[in-house]
C-alpha cells in the first residue's frame, strides 16, 4: 500500500489541523459515550433506558441535519463549524458536574444526551460538506473522506477501550472532563486555519423551498435514490448493536466496562483496516462493489456476532462489522460528494446524515425495547439477518446502479 496516496489529504495544512483536532474530539466523544451507558445500565440494569439513551443521543439528525445541509448551501461553513466545536463542550461539562455532585439522574443524562445529539445533528452536514473547503482538489477528495471515516474508526477503537480503563480506575465524571479536553483541541485547531471566510450561495428560496429542491434532486439522482436506502438499513438494523454492548459484555461474557471497550474495540479496529483500504484507491471508480461487499459485511458480522458463545469469534465478527458499517456508509459518502453539484453539497449531505446517523435512534430504541423482550442476541440476529437479505438485493442491481453512474463519471471526466 502507498501510504504517501493513501494519506494525501494531510497534505493540506487546514485538513492536517481539522484531521488532529477532530481525532482527539472524536475519542472524547465515544469515553463519554460508553461512560454514559455504563453509567445507565449501573443504575437501572435496563435494556429499554439504553435504548432510550442511545435514541435521545441521536435522533435530532432526523430534525436538524436536512436545516444544516441548507445552513451550510447557505453560510459561512467556517463560522458554523466553530460555534457548533464550541457548543459541543456544554454536555460533558454538565455531566462531570454533576456526577461529581452526586446529583446525576437518568432523566438528566438522557436531556444532556439529547442536547449533544442536536449539536452532532448540526454539526455533521456542516462538517461533511466543509471537507471540500480543506481539500480543495477534486481528486483528493476520496482521501479526504476515508481519512474522515478513518477518524470515527479510530475514536471507535481507541476511546472505548480509555474508557474502559478510565472507568476500571476511576468513575464515569472522569471520563466527561476528558471529553470537555477533547473539545478544546477541536476548537483550537480550527481556529489555528488560516482558510479564508467563504459565503455560501445567495439564495431567495424561503428554506422550505430549499430543502424541497434538495430532496427532489435527490430523488432524481438513481445513484442516490439507490444507495441512502441500503446505508439507512445498515443504521436502523446492524448499528443499535452499540446500544446494547453492555448487555453482551456484563450478562453474556460476564465482565465489566474493560470487556465493553474490549468489544467496542474490535468493532474500531475493522473501521480502521476499512478506511485505510478505502483512502488508497484512486478515485471512486469501482465503489459500487465495495458498498454491496460492505454490506454483506454488515449484516453476516452482526449475525454471527449475535449467535456466538465465543469470544474470539465474537471479536472477529464485530470486526467485520465495523468493516462493514463504516466501508458502505464511506463508499456512499464519496460516491454522493463526487457527483453532487457543489450548490447542492450541503442539503445532499444533510440527507445522507439522516440516512447514516438518523436511522440509528430509532434502531437503538427499537431494539433496547425488542431486547427488553427476546433478549439481545435474538434482537441482533433478526437485524443482521435483514441486513443481509437487503444487501443481496442491492447486489442484484449493481448492473443497473453502474449503467446509471457511467454516464455522470464520463461528464466529470473520470472515465472516458
Amino acid at each position: 500500500m502507498d501510504f504517501r496516496h493513501t494519506l494525501r489529504a494531510l497534505g493540506y495544512r487546514n485538513y492536517r489541523l481539522f484531521f488532529v483536532g477532530q481525532s482527539l474530539s472524536i475519542i472524547g466523544n465515544w469515553i463519554q459515550q460508553i461512560a454514559m451507558a455504563w453509567l445507565v445500565y449501573r443504575l437501572t440494569g435496563s435494556a429499554w433506558l439504553l435504548g432510550v439513551t442511545g435514541f435521545s443521543g441521536q435522533i435530532a439528525i432526523l430534525v436538524f441535519a436536512p436545516f444544516a445541509g441548507m445552513w451550510a448551501d447557505r453560510f459561512d461553513k467556517y463560522k458554523l463549524l466553530l460555534a457548533t466545536q464550541v457548543l459541543s463542550a456544554v454536555p460533558p461539562v454538565v455531566l462531570a458536574v454533576l456526577t461529581y455532585a452526586g446529583a446525576v439522574e437518568v432523566w438528566r443524562i438522557i436531556v444532556m444526551a439529547l442536547f449533544l445529539g442536536i449539536i452532532n445533528a448540526i454539526d455533521t452536514p456542516i462538517r461533511l460538506a466543509f471537507t471540500t473547503e480543506m481539500v480543495t482538489e477534486r481528486k483528493d477528495l476520496p482521501s479526504a473522506i476515508a481519512m474522515n471515516a478513518l477518524m470515527q474508526s479510530i475514536g471507535r477503537m481507541i476511546g472505548p477501550a480509555i474508557a474502559g480503563l478510565l472507568l476500571a480506575v476511576s468513575t464515569e465524571a472522569f471520563c466527561f472532563v476528558a471529553n470537555a479536553l477533547s473539545k478544546v483541541a477541536i476548537v483550537g485547531t480550527v481556529l489555528a486555519m488560516t482558510l479564508a471566510p467563504r459565503i455560501g450561495t445567495v439564495n431567495t428560496a424561503s428554506p422550505w423551498q430549499q430543502l424541497a429542491e434538495g430532496a427532489r434532486y435527490a430523488w432524481n439522482m438513481v445513484p442516490i435514490r439507490w444507495l441512502l436506502p441500503m446505508v439507512a438499513t445498515i443504521s436502523f438494523m446492524v448499528t443499535p448493536y452499540q446500544t446494547l454492548m453492555p448487555i453482551f459484555a456484563a450478562e453474556v461474557y460476564g465482565g465489566g466496562p474493560d470487556m465493553l471497550g474490549f468489544l467496542m474495540g474490535a468493532a474500531g479496529a475493522g473501521g480502521v483496516v476499512g478506511m485505510l483500504a478505502l483512502a488508497s484507491r484512486r478515485d471512486v471508480r469501482g465503489l459500487t462493489r465495495w458498498v454491496t461487499a460492505a454490506s454483506l459485511c454488515a449484516g453476516l458480522g452482526v449475525l454471527v456476532f449475535a449467535l456466538s458463545p465465543w469470544l474470539p469469534l465474537s471479536l472477529a465478527a464485530l470486526a467485520v462489522t465495523g468493516f462493514g458499517i463504516v466501508v458502505n456508509g464511506m463508499s456512499v459518502s464519496t460516491m454522493i460528494q463526487t457527483i453532487v453539484d457543489d450548490r447542492m453539497r450541503g442539503r445532499i449531505m444533510g440527507i445522507f446524515s439522516m440516512a447514516f446517523l438518523g436511522m440509528y435512534p430509532l434502531g437503538s430504541l427499537a431494539g433496547g425495547a425488542l431486547a427488553s423482550v427476546i433478549g439481545a442476541p435474538a434482537t441482533l440476529a433478526i437485524g443482521g439477518g435483514i441486513c443481509t437479505l437487503a444487501a443481496l438485493i442491492l447486489w442484484r442491481r449493481m448492473p443497473a446502479l453502474r449503467a446509471h453512474l457511467r454516464p455522470i463519471y464520463q461528464r466529470l471526466k473520470i472515465i472516458q
